[in-house]
């Protein structure tokens, strides 16, 4: 069975999704290394919790099925182009509400707490297009390149957010979207956040370095 290890991440860890995204309109996708030539991915249109691992699909970056005896996330054209575009390793795929709040709002989140290192100094918005299609994971891919980040929002849609390995993503995920509420909540307030500065993030990411344990 090919990429056993990455199919069992993906059934272990689909049911988290069910924290940050309604129903079952997310997914998530572990690549083989962070430049291989193909990925496992939640299946399409099931509860995350009710797949298995031989069921789990792999999909070539090419976006053709290899393996696995259910369908592949309708989104594999986008998980597909940011592998073949991205030395990533993982990717989360959410419709978590204050994150999608940003997205319809065409918002970036701008950095307004230090944690937003964790996928670079802002989150932008990828330009609309229909879910599923090449246009939209083009789009990503541009909007991350161009802003230097891991995650973006997807204009009146939803967050995604690439790294390492699933559990980064799976984290890091959870800090956007904490976030978006945090810059949201403040706004309602009627107040305006105040943003760190470039020469801020900087030592951020300096301290990061030698972070944990």
């Amino acid at each position: 069975m090919i990429l056993e290890s990455e199919r069992r991440q993906v059934v272990a860890h689909a049911a988290e999704l069910a924290e940050l995204t309604p129903a079952r309109t997310g997914n998530l996708s572990v690549r083989e290394g962070t430049d291989g030539d193909a990925f496992a991915i939640t299946p399409t249109g099931v509860p995350y919790d009710s797949f298995d691992v031989t069921e789990t699909p792999v999909v070539g970056v090419d976006g053709e099925q290899r393996e696995g005896e259910m369908a592949p996330s309708s989104e594999v054209p986008m998980h597909s182009a940011i592998y073949r575009r991205e030395d990533v390793g993982a990717i989360v795929h959410t419709h978590s509400p204050w994150s999608t709040a940003l997205a319809v709002a065409h918002q970036p989140l701008p950095p307004i707490h230090y944690m937003i290192v964790a996928v670079g100094k802002e989150v932008p918005v990828a330009e609309y297009a229909p879910y599923g299609s090449d246009q939209l994971a083009a789009n990503i891919v541009e909007a991350m390149d161009e802003a230097g980040s891991t995650a973006s929002f997807i204009e009146n849609h939803g967050l995604v957010v690439t790294a390492p390995d699933l559990e980064a993503a799976l984290e890091n995920t959870h800090h956007v979207e904490s976030l978006a509420r945090l810059y949201l909540e403040t706004r309602s307030a009627g107040l305006e956040p105040r943003r760190l500065s470039d020469e801020q993030l900087e030592t951020v990411l300096e301290k990061f370095e030698s972070y944990g344990q």
